[in-house]
């Protein structure tokens, strides 16, 4: 078989609705014409034609007046599903996935549906800001570790209340949130370097995705252009979280303690 050959059948499946369904209707049970449209939405020619098209293919066999799939049309079958599966994955991750690569985070991808997602959306722009925020507070009496691209206040007062309910905190971010925490948040900025419970590091590159880490929850989150927060996965799988844990030991290598950056500007 050549590639052209697997292409026209798999064409010729897509191609029908109806083909999906009689084909999975197949694999579940051997059918005669008959009780095939009671499975699925055609008429009695239209299932003669693709039982006609399925037998061609070997995909299907008729014995004792029903059809039965083959090895061959189980695997056809099955191979369709999961590239299904895949497809409503893309669906639904491919926002995540996308900025992340963007940005060369190296995600891998057999992770990215392990765990929960929250994206904003015109209904909700700020979900994913909310659900980083109840992150945080969630987090109040662990050890937290944090990587951001941004500062915004709903982020500075979570820390703060994790701070006071006796939380330990570690924190990058780079030199451009380094500024902003200055110019509009003082007394924050102030409370990371002197309280003995938080260690905020500054990387000398810019931060573009963020990560969060307590106790044995891993999260990523996706920023768009204009480094707001898109896309929030988090996730107790291994994967997710040695590669969180990994990234964030990267960023605190190449960093430099916030007070020895403040004190020499």
């Amino acid at each position: 078989m050549t590639v052209d050959d697997g292409h026209d059948g798999a064409q010729y499946l897509a191609g029908s609705p109806v083909r999906v369904a009689m084909l999975r209707a197949l694999r579940d049970e051997p059918r005669r014409p008959a009780g095939l449209t009671d499975a699925v939405d055609a008429t009695r020619t239209t299932i003669q034609r693709i039982l006609s098209g399925f037998s061609e293919r070997d995909w299907v066999v008729k014995r004792d007046a029903a059809y039965h799939v083959t090895p061959t049309g189980e695997r056809v079958h099955d191979a369709y599903e999961a590239l299904l599966d895949e497809v409503e994955l893309a669906d639904r991750y491919g926002r995540l996935a996308a900025d992340l690569e963007r940005v060369g985070a190296d995600f891998p991808p057999s992770a990215l549906d392990a765990g929960e997602l929250t994206v904003a959306a015109d209904r909700n722009p700020l979900a994913a800001v909310d659900r980083l925020t109840e992150l945080l507070r969630e987090g109040c009496g662990s050890e937290i570790r944090a990587v951001s691209p941004i500062v915004i206040q709903q982020f500075n007062d979570a820390a703060a209340e994790a701070l006071d309910a006796g939380a330990e905190v570690e924190l990058v971010i780079d030199q451009d949130v380094v500024a902003e925490s200055i110019a509009e948040f003082g007394p924050a900025t102030d409370r990371a370097i002197h309280d003995d419970d938080a260690t905020v590091y500054v990387s000398p590159e810019p931060i573009e995705y963020g990560i969060f880490r307590c106790d044995d929850l891993a999260c990523v989150t996706a920023y768009d252009r204009r480094n707001n927060p898109r896309c929030v996965l988090e996730s107790t799988d291994s994967a997710v979280i040695e590669w969180v844990d990994d990234r964030f030991e990267s960023f605190v290598d190449e960093a430099r303690r916030l007070s020895a950056v403040v004190e020499n500007a």
